[in-house]
């Protein structure tokens, strides 16, 4: 039997290049969904990963995989700042503290069966003075970023450590999307 195709239900360049990183092909499928934005979130993140993996319409061989990642300190979410102001309060707000990062995973075949999980990893900021935050929102790195930052860029330099999957932190939590789909590394070239 034949492995499924992959479609990804994401517009995010760091998703694609971990799939590409990994050999596994895949067809991009973009969709708009309408997010949750408060709650519990793990169940925030699980909630919207679905959703992206349900709009994306799996349809013959074809698995949807929706993602979503957001930053949370208890059970406060941050996501993409929409202005400066609000990514210079996000780094305010998350320097010299621990916050979790939840991605949620969901896999729906054209069949209907669906496949979830959420990951989670610890990111631990450094103190972030004025100096600091100024430099990383002068890069415009934060813009569309959960929580405002990219760790695989230059907001590697406001991490003092990660306990966790870094690929979570980037955007797409690759062991957990093996537990759930374990073959598809048999589709990579």
């Amino acid at each position: 039997m034949a492995v499924p195709k992959l479609v990804l239900a994401s517009r995010s360049p760091q998703r694609r290049a971990i799939l590409q990183s990994l050999g596994v092909p895949f067809e991009l499928r973009p969709v708009d969904v309408v997010e949750e934005e408060a709650g519990a979130p793990v169940a925030v993140a699980g909630e919207n990963a679905l959703r992206k993996a349900v709009a994306a319409r799996a349809t013959g061989d074809e698995v949807a995989l929706g993602v979503d990642t957001l930053v949370a300190i208890d059970f406060e979410i941050w996501g993409k700042p929409p202005s400066e102001q609000a990514a210079r309060d996000t780094l305010r707000r998350l320097g010299g503290r621990t916050h979790e990062v939840v991605s949620g995973v969901a896999l729906i075949a054209a069949d209907g069966a669906v496949r979830a999980a959420t990951a989670t990893t610890l990111v631990t900021f450094r103190p972030l003075d004025e100096p600091m935050i100024d430099w990383y929102v002068r890069s415009g790195e934060w813009e569309e970023r959960a929580g405002g930052y990219a760790i695989q860029g230059r907001g590697g330099a406001l991490v003092e450590r990660i306990e966790g999957d870094y690929l979570n932190v980037v955007g797409l939590p690759v062991g957990t999307l093996l537990g759930l789909w374990p073959e598809l590394l048999s589709l990579a070239a």
